[in-house]
């Protein structure tokens, strides 16, 4: 049989979108890592995620319930923003600040937590995309989403005061492990802390 003939037999190759598999979902978190450190959080949708992956939108939404979640997972991050942050604005908004600190300090105390976290911050300080990516990813997901629930007035004011609390003891403890912060008891981090966020989050910035 001549080469023409043969490739007159032979089955067409399969073209679109892959359907769900063993390696989709790491397929699509490879696509929303490249597209995060190209574009930034703001700009990247999940629709420019599965087309650059190949796949249908739905499926991303199969295997993340939202963006944020997409976004964890890219940094390997060991919990779910929206829902953790949903359930530290829950209930009586005058210890929000105390489970907001409390949460973060869960997170970053556990042994899947730390590395992840010293290392998004560490390439945030080096690195202007990554900065970017992570600024724009906190000031929506994170303490935007903390400062909307509350309904306080100028809230990205707010968010930005606690931000800047919050990141700087990620930096002050975890990174440069300034002393003795860095070898502080939580609920000692919490007390010492936690009245500051809250005045942040909801006292009178007169």
């Amino acid at each position: 049989m001549t080469a023409p003939e043969r490739d007159a037999t032979a089955q067409p190759r399969r073209r679109g979108r892959r359907p769900a598999g063993s390696d989709t979902r790491a397929e699509i978190v490879t696509a929303a890592r490249l597209a995060f450190a190209e574009h930034g959080y703001e700009a990247t949708s999940l629709r420019a995620v599965a087309r650059r992956a190949g796949v249908d939108p739905a499926l991303v939404h199969h295997y993340f319930t939202d963006k944020a979640a997409l976004f964890a997972a890219c940094q390997q991050l060991p919990f779910n923003p929206t829902e953790q942050i949903d359930r530290a604005v829950a209930g009586d908004p005058d210890h929000v600040g105390e489970r907001l600190v409390r949460f973060f300090l869960s997170t970053w105390d556990s042994v899947e937590g730390r590395p992840r976290i010293m290392a998004l911050v560490a390439a945030a300080s080096t690195h202007e995309d990554a900065a970017r990516t992570l600024r724009e990813f906190l000031a929506r997901e994170v303490f935007g989403r903390v400062v909307a629930g509350l309904g306080t007035d100028v809230p990205e004011l707010r968010g930005s005061l606690v931000a800047s609390q919050l990141v700087g003891l990620a930096m002050a403890r975890y990174v440069v492990r300034v002393e003795p912060l860095a070898s502080a008891e939580p609920e000692d981090v919490v007390r010492w802390l936690a009245p500051t966020v809250q005045r942040y989050l909801t006292a009178p910035l007169d």
